[in-house]
């Protein structure tokens, strides 16, 4: 299922092998919420711009157009049409977000929803049973995500909550998958990592947490308003406590950089909302940094986004006409650079990889985890 083929200090360059796939690692999966990447890219542009992994958000999709709907078009791989690996998250960063349409108890969460203000009710069983019909290949547990900072004893009793409930997302999990009619029966399980900022907490959590016997294992509640290095520091205390022959997933980062950071630490998998939104209000990554494409100054600039970059946009247009496409309202400005910021992750991910399989991926990682923070 995992295997590190290769380690440059804690970083780690291995393959991951599921129901629709083989996975190259460290990964970049790319998100799409609702069954598709915001900005008008399908799951055919995804195979043109080196996705590897997709991701869609279990609470969007149990809300429109409904799991069951998904399940009865055959899978969430068939809805899309995209026949490559697929993780579904929890729903349980949804209801953080929530945090005023929400009541959590031991039993799951209620909550309303955020289209029609309908109440919904969600626990382990429920998200594994969502997540079964969709039949993703990697299913996350149901957890949840407090917000930092957050109080000691609050977080304390959150982790132990969240212990309870990794159990029953096991016991569901293993039930569903064992049914006849079962969307995807090799669908895996990732258990997920809480604790806040607090080192013992995470600590704690992490080595009760890897008791379980899941397929994964991720570090959650991070990228949520907490400094940076706060977010390496907690990496550095959970990290040797992560099961070594086991992928290791940092949820909902993040940063050219702090991917970087993070391969650094000894983490596999990634995702991140932040280069497709950072694209749809014109912010484009280079190797030289960043740009935000609606400046004056590319006004008459006839180079692409990037020189050195073979994606759809720098293929064949330039700065000068997106930015034209921008001030002027059309989609296609959208499209464009979504594909193409997209496009640099996945190639950041490829150059990471293939930095580790030579043993320069601290070169690389002096070179550019500075440089691809700057604003150009």
């Amino acid at each position: 299922m995992f295997t590190v083929i290769k380690q440059e200090g804690r970083a780690r360059r291995g393959v991951f092998t599921c129901a629709h796939g083989t996975v190259q690692t460290p990964v970049f999966m790319n998100v799409g919420t609702q069954g598709v990447i915001k900005g008008a890219v399908s799951a055919h542009d995804l195979k043109d711009i080196g996705c590897q992994v997709e991701l869609s958000n279990t609470y969007h999709l149990h809300l429109r157009p409904g799991d069951q709907v998904v399940r009865a078009m055959g899978g969430l791989h068939k809805f899309m049409d995209w026949d490559g690996p697929i993780l579904t998250d929890s729903g349980g960063f949804q209801v953080f977000s929530l945090a005023g349409l929400r009541k959590i108890r031991e039993e799951g969460v209620t909550f309303a929803s955020h289209i029609d203000g309908r109440k919904i009710f969600m626990g382990p069983e429920e998200s594994m049973q969502i997540q079964s019909n969709l039949g993703s290949d990697i299913a996350m547990a149901f957890d949840e995500c407090v917000e930092n900072p957050a109080a000691y004893e609050y977080a304390k009793a959150s982790c132990e909550r969240t212990l309870r409930w990794l159990a029953r997302c096991k016991a569901e999990h293993d039930r569903l998958n064992a049914l006849p009619d079962t969307v995807n029966p090799r669908q895996m399980l990732f258990g997920i990592n809480q604790g806040a900022t607090y080192p013992d907490l995470r600590v704690w959590h992490m080595q009760e947490t890897a008791k379980i016997d899941c397929d994964g294992y991720a570090i959650g509640g991070l990228a949520v308003g907490e400094p940076t290095q706060v977010m390496y520091d907690v990496i550095d205390a959970v990290e040797p406590h992560m099961p070594k022959d086991k992928p290791r997933y940092l949820m909902g980062v993040g940063t050219p950089s702090n991917i970087i950071e993070a391969v650094h630490r000894g983490v596999d998998f990634f995702d991140c909302v932040m280069p497709a939104r950072n694209a749809r209000h014109g912010k484009l990554y280079t190797w030289e940094g960043a740009i935000n494409i609606k400046n004056e100054k590319y006004k008459l600039d006839e180079r692409p986004i990037d020189p050195t970059c073979d994606c759809p946009a720098c293929q064949h247009f330039s700065r000068a006409y997106l930015r034209h496409l921008f001030a002027a309202g059309e989609m296609l400005a959208m499209r464009l650079a979504v594909l193409h910021n997209l496009h640099f992750y996945n190639t950041l991910m490829a150059r990471i990889r293939e930095h580790l399989d030579n043993g320069s991926f601290e070169d690389f990682r002096a070179e550019y985890s500075a440089k691809l923070e700057q604003k150009l």
